[in-house]
């Protein structure tokens, strides 16, 4: 008899045991839970130079490959993130976007096998029938329309807004219905740019914390942080080739990090 109840204490004290271990279990996963509070952060990296950039011709919708210079500089971004985690990885459709982001994850100790999922929003600036020209001749023609000459309209600079707006208002008496697609004026832009950042920021946010690899375009990025702090002034160099530039989502709003960050760059470069 005294056996039995022995017994019995003992399957009760072990019954015990696990219970406490259920409980502490079910502590643990609400404290982790509660750490992970949907922030996202996103890595926002200019493409590398390509072609058309070498050769000085105006390249939005229009596509081409990086250059071996471009594809150094964008490896080295890769091995300087390398240790960052990406949950996810975005870029536009454009092919020197998706040659970028490829080359990044592929140095990736951490996300060489996240997807890269493409997006036609995050696409620079669309010039319509200035597509592919050279950059000086649509320069010429936006200062020859506000009545300055080339070198007057450069010293005073032009805002990518005031940018954008003239270039659109010269192509519509420039583009031929059927044969290119019209130039988008800022406001079409911003649009596309902020729906879409939204959109991913949204979705990744349900998994938690999470670092998101973002590649898009120079003027498309100072856009896009335009939309999120108006009015925000770029760096006097613009937004450089494979800099990085940080955006986080937390709480269904976003904020700018660090802008134009060599960094990355330079330490993959040591």
């Amino acid at each position: 008899m005294k056996k039995n109840v022995w017994k019995l204490m003992v399957v009760f004290c072990t019954l015990l045991l696990i219970a406490g271990c259920g409980n502490d279990s079910t502590t643990s996963k609400a404290e982790t839970k509660e750490k992970k509070d949907g922030t996202v952060t996103f890595y926002v990296v200019r493409h590398g130079k390509t072609m058309l950039n070498t050769t000085d011709r105006v390249q939005g919708w229009s596509d081409a490959v990086l250059t071996p210079a471009g594809e150094e500089v964008v490896t080295a971004a890769g091995i300087g993130l390398k240790d960052v985690d990406f949950g996810a990885a975005y870029s536009s459709d454009s092919g020197r976007a998706i040659q970028t982001a490829n080359l990044i994850l592929k140095e990736s100790d951490k996300s060489a096998d996240t997807k890269l999922q493409t997006d036609p929003r995050f696409r620079e600036f669309n010039f319509g029938s200035y597509e592919g020209d050279l950059n000086h001749n649509m320069w010429s023609d936006i200062a020859k329309s506000q009545g300055k000459t080339l070198e007057e309209w450069q010293s005073t600079g032009l805002s990518p807004k005031d940018f954008a707006n003239s270039v659109a208002e010269l192509d519509k008496t420039r583009v031929k219905e059927g044969e290119n697609w019209p130039a988008e004026d800022y406001a079409t832009i911003q649009a596309r740019l902020k729906e879409g950042i939204t959109k991913v920021a949204e979705k990744e946010s349900k998994n938690g914390d999470e670092n998101v690899l973002l590649v898009s375009h120079g003027l498309s990025i100072g856009a896009l942080l335009d939309t999120i702090e108006p009015g925000y002034k770029l760096p006097a160099t613009g937004i450089q080739n494979a800099s990085v530039t940080k955006i986080t989502y937390k709480d269904e709003k976003f904020s700018i990090g660090d802008v134009n960050d060599m960094s990355y760059v330079e330490k993959g470069q040591k």
